[in-house]
């Protein structure tokens, strides 16, 4: 796993095991965050543009063939919503390695029907799940 990728979770796993039970050291934090080492959590946010509807919306996902190159092989959706009147919210899991591939499928397949944001996740309850564990 990249090195920058390692830094952000070991940070947001301290935030999240000093809130909870005290610091607890990088290595033993990644263990419920990581539980293979080799993925890691992305959220993406499909934001809808409410000056189409979702007929007008399909057609220009179906015509990028959207449905096609998305989700790429390798890639695991944990969770897909719909917050009305906002969009879809994806939370997916995958090795860093398809970080391109997963960001080329969401730019050509859903650019021009959905305005995107991208947010690094990770499993807190996991975390904290863990240093409770740890006490």
């Amino acid at each position: 796993m990249n090195g920058w990728v390692r830094r952000i979770l070991g940070i947001g796993a301290l935030l999240a095991l000093a809130a909870g039970a005290g610091v607890a050291s990088a290595q033993s934090a990644q263990g419920p965050l990581l539980p293979d080492g080799d993925t890691m959590m992305l959220t993406v946010f499909l934001k809808h543009d409410q000056s189409m509807n979702n007929v007008q919306r399909a057609e220009l996902l179906s015509a990028a063939g959207f449905d096609e190159m998305f989700p790429p092989e390798g890639v695991e959706i944990v969770d897909h919503y719909v917050m009305m009147g906002i969009g879809q919210v994806i939370v997916m899991r995958f090795a860093p390695n398809l970080l391109r591939i997963l960001n080329l499928a969401i730019e050509r397949g859903a650019w021009g029907a959905y305005q995107t944001e991208f947010y690094v996740t990770y499993d807190l309850r996991a975390a904290r799940e863990f240093a409770q564990q740890s006490q």
